[in-house]
C-alpha cells in the first residue's frame, strides 16, 4: 500500500479537519487512545470506535504510522475454556450505519517494534486504510499506563 507518511503529515500540519483528512467521507472515529508503554521493547496499542455513516459498506485493510515499524489491526478472543488468545485480524468489514470497536479484548492497533517511548500527553497520528484507497488520519492521544478508556 505505502501511503507516504511525510505527505499525510504535512496534511495535519496544514490544518485538514481533525478526523479525516482524506478518503471516504462516510468513515468517522471517536474516542482514540492509547496506554503509555514502557520504552520500546514491548508494543503498544490503540483504540477507538470506527463507524460507518455512509449507505455502503467499508473495508478497513490496515494501518500505518511512524511510531511502530509493524502496525497492525490483532483480535483478541477468549474461548469456551477461559483460554485467551490473539491474532491478526485481516481485513474488517464495517456494514452502513454500524460502528466497530477497537478496544482492550477485543479488535485493537498493535504497534510492534515500536520506533520511540509511547509517552503519556503526547500523541501520534494513525492511518487508517480502506479497500478502496480512502485514507483516514487520526491522532491519537497517549494516555496513562493504566488508563482503561479514552478518559483515562
Amino acid at each position: 500500500m505505502g501511503y507516504p507518511i511525510r505527505t499525510l503529515l504535512m496534511a495535519l500540519i496544514i490544518g485538514l479537519p481533525a478526523t479525516v483528512y482524506a478518503g471516504s467521507e462516510a468513515v468517522t472515529v471517536e474516542n482514540a487512545w492509547a496506554r503509555a508503554a514502557i520504552g520500546t521493547s514491548r508494543p503498544g496499542a490503540a483504540y477507538m470506535d470506527i463507524s460507518n455513516t455512509g449507505d455502503e459498506a467499508v473495508t478497513l485493510t490496515g494501518i500505518e504510522t511512524d511510531i511502530a515499524m509493524m502496525p497492525m489491526i490483532h483480535r483478541s478472543a477468549t474461548d469456551a475454556k477461559g483460554v485467551s488468545s490473539m491474532s491478526m485480524a485481516g481485513d474488517i468489514v464495517i456494514a452502513p450505519g454500524e460502528t466497530v470497536m477497537l478496544e482492550p479484548g477485543g479488535y485493537h492497533a498493535m504497534l510492534m517494534k515500536l520506533r520511540q517511548p509511547m509517552e503519556e500527553g503526547e500523541s501520534f497520528p494513525l492511518i487508517l486504510l480502506f479497500s478502496d484507497g480512502g485514507i483516514v488520519v487520526v491522532e491519537v492521544p497517549i494516555l496513562g499506563i493504566a488508563a482503561r478508556g479514552p478518559e483515562g
